[in-house]
């Protein structure tokens, strides 16, 4: 069996991206899952009920989301209604939505990291609760681990080794080398990257990404347009929920 996990969707480019090719790539890379984290689909700030839709309809099964959820004002009531999109597990529980799916057999969990990015509950106590929760309906289970931290990320997979499928780390937007089947057979990787325009910072026009940094003043950032890409990865695993392989995506996209 065969997954996709698109990283981090960012602004209008990415969104179209992913609309434009992610059914034709399913179907080339002979994909039986796909997840796509759309942290940043609406204009590099979290993502709408309408985004939402229009990513699963376009070949998503689950979509994860990150530190940017509530970032689109009147989302939050979607995520009441839905459970094939995830916000972190371990924000507030009072909070609507939920961090676990489990969905054609495929359990999918969403978890924020705590460096910078200052979650309600643990990261590593939340996996392990959920984990548990998961492996008593599917072996198959990949966590979105949303995180800033490139320690923290490496010492969930590790942690989470033999009894996940794939620890899939994403939020920084850049697309890490170090894609891996740990001995357990639990796929990793640091971060999967960024879908949208890659001719930025990180999803940014430049202009407005250097201002922040020189200036010290709020600038608001715009969605670039150049060298749109889809980025990711594609983990093969077997019955038994062991991955056997992972590696990198990387599909250039000539938005038409």
């Amino acid at each position: 069996m065969r997954l996709l996990f698109v990283a981090d969707v960012f602004g209008s480019p990415g969104r179209r991206a992913v609309e434009q090719r992610l059914p034709q790539l399913r179907t080339e890379l002979a994909i039986d899952f796909c997840v796509v984290n759309g942290e940043n689909a609406a204009a590099g700030r979290g993502i709408t009920a309408k985004i939402a839709d229009r990513l699963l309809a376009s070949g998503a099964d689950v979509v994860t989301l990150g530190n940017w959820v509530w970032g689109q004002q009147g989302f939050a009531p979607y995520l009441s209604g839905t459970d094939r999109v995830l916000r972190p597990a371990n924000l507030s529980p009072r909070t609507p939505g939920r961090g676990l799916a489990v969905h054609d057999g495929v359990a999918v969990i969403n978890l924020l990291g705590m460096f910078a990015l200052n979650p309600f509950e643990n990261a590593f106590i939340t996996a392990d609760r959920l984990v548990a929760e998961a492996r008593t309906q599917t072996p198959m289970i990949v966590v979105d681990f949303h995180a800033e931290a490139t320690s923290e990320k490496v010492a969930l997979a590790r942690h989470l080794d033999g009894r996940v499928t794939a620890v899939l780390g994403t939020h920084t937007h850049v697309q890490t080398n170090d894609a891996r089947v740990l001995a357990g057979g639990t796929a990793a990787i640091t971060d999967a990257g960024m879908t949208g325009p890659h001719d930025s910072v990180i999803g940014s026009v430049d202009e407005g990404a250097i201002k922040r940094f020189v200036t010290g003043q709020p600038v608001r950032l715009e969605p670039a347009t150049g060298d749109v890409r889809i980025e990711g990865v594609v983990v093969d695993y077997g019955a038994d929920g062991r991955a056997t392989d992972c590696r990198l995506v990387r599909v250039p996209v000539e938005l038409t």
